[in-house]
């Protein structure tokens, strides 16, 4: 062999070798971007799964605040005559499903929990949203169930055609929610209903 071919030989090598170590390159940097897209999908995960345990727990916070109002609200209503907002049975009075959604309600109608005495005293958490607020309405006079003599309440019932006959109550329906969405901000607001018999 000539130097000539030699040197040509050489270059051949040497040209194929800085070939394959680009292509090498090229695919470290393409294994290298997919590795970091798929940490940020985890991340991006991460965080949304967080986000959503936050908003549960929130929420479940808010749940409690409520359901604390309506325990609030049960335990004050023998004890306080004037806690009613008005009664439904009335002529001429239009209650709504929810009474913080009609424009008539008054801010003296709305109660806060920490206006409860006794064992009715409740202060929410200084996690929670705000101090549960509550609304309770006189439904008027219904049947109680519960003294109820009526047809099947006796072994001779059948025989000698009782009629029988049921006690009235007066039930109240209490609306509670978490805290004022006006007040809260983007926190979570829950509302719950109860209906109680007076007594």
């Amino acid at each position: 062999m000539t130097a000539t071919n030699v040197f040509h030989r050489a270059q051949r090598v040497s040209s194929g070798a800085s070939a394959q170590r680009g292509v090498a390159l090229v695919v470290a940097l393409i294994l290298l971007v997919l590795i970091t897209l798929v940490g940020l999908a985890a991340v991006h995960g991460t965080i949304m799964q967080q986000k959503m345990t936050a908003n549960q727990y929130d929420r479940e916070q808010a749940f409690q605040s409520a359901e604390a109002a309506v325990r609030v609200a049960s335990a004050m209503i023998p004890t306080t005559p004037n806690l009613s907002w008005h009664n439904c049975q009335a002529g001429g009075i239009t209650c709504l499903p929810n009474p913080f959604n009609d424009p008539t309600l008054t801010t003296d109608a709305i109660h806060s929990v920490a206006q409860g005495t006794g064992a009715g005293q409740y202060t929410a958490s200084a996690t929670a949203a705000g101090q549960p607020q509550f609304v309770v309405e006189n439904m008027g006079n219904w049947v109680d169930q519960t003294t109820n003599t009526g047809f099947g309440q006796t072994g001779n019932s059948r025989n000698y055609g009782v009629q029988g006959s049921s006690g009235t109550a007066v039930f109240y329906r209490i609306t509670a929610r978490s805290g004022d969405p006006a007040l809260v901000g983007d926190r979570a607001v829950v509302v719950v209903q109860a209906i109680v018999k007076q007594g």
